[in-house]
């Protein structure tokens, strides 16, 4: 599969922490034109995330946006989306199971041993991460770095997507290093945000790695 250079994620608890809906953030990132999302929840799935995570799959649908579920397979086949799994989720061959062969299929790794294994499960693209220090994770994995990601890009069979602590500064550095594509989380949420904002900086994002 080919990724886009930006892997936008409306990660639930960071978008409360800056006082923005996540259907208002997907909007803005549609808008900008950004043709791929996921949605993380970390926290309990309830009712009332699942109708989040709905509405957000009929606005990526209407917009041709490819829209990833964070974890939750079973979210990710009722919505008739696709699915990101890490290293304590289900087993990529069960998810590859439940979710069949259309769906795509993302799985998190942390350092050379476990992409090396990503490299023999039925996965569409491997995330590596992180790159640098993060603060939207309470237990994040130790950095990798950018030398290190350059001879992890050579270990990968798939497409690459780079995640943690990315910023719009060193997000050339790091497909320079090798990923096909940055995952970004709040470096996308501008202070106070709205609809507006978000689409000007993903706009911004857009330009900066597509040029």
């Amino acid at each position: 599969m080919s990724l886009p250079r930006l892997y936008p994620i409306l990660d639930t608890a960071a978008l409360r922490r800056a006082g923005v809906d996540p259907l208002e953030a997907a909007a803005g990132m549609i808008e900008a034109g950004v043709v791929l999302l996921q949605f993380r929840h970390k926290e309990h799935f309830s009712r009332d995330v699942f109708e989040t995570c709905a509405h957000l799959a009929v606005l990526c649908e209407q917009s041709g946006v490819t829209l990833v579920v964070n974890d939750r397979c079973d979210i990710a086949r009722l919505l008739n989306a696709h699915v990101h799994v890490g290293q304590d989720d289900l087993m990529p061959a069960f998810v590859r199971q439940l979710c069949g062969p259309s769906a795509i299929i993302g799985l998190s790794t942390h350092n050379a041993a476990q992409l090396e294994a990503a490299n023999h499960e039925p996965v569409d693209y491997h995330a590596i991460g992180p790159i640098f220090a993060t603060s939207t994770k309470a237990n994040p994995d130790p950095v990798v770095g950018l030398s290190a990601l350059k001879e992890l890009r050579k270990a990968s069979q798939r497409p690459l997507v780079a995640i943690g602590g990315i910023t719009l500064e060193n997000a050339p550095g790091v497909i320079e290093a090798g990923a096909d594509s940055v995952a970004v989380v709040s470096a996308l949420i501008p202070e106070n945000p709205t609809r507006l904002s978000i689409r000007e900086r993903t706009a911004e994002w857009l330009k900066t790695l597509n040029s």
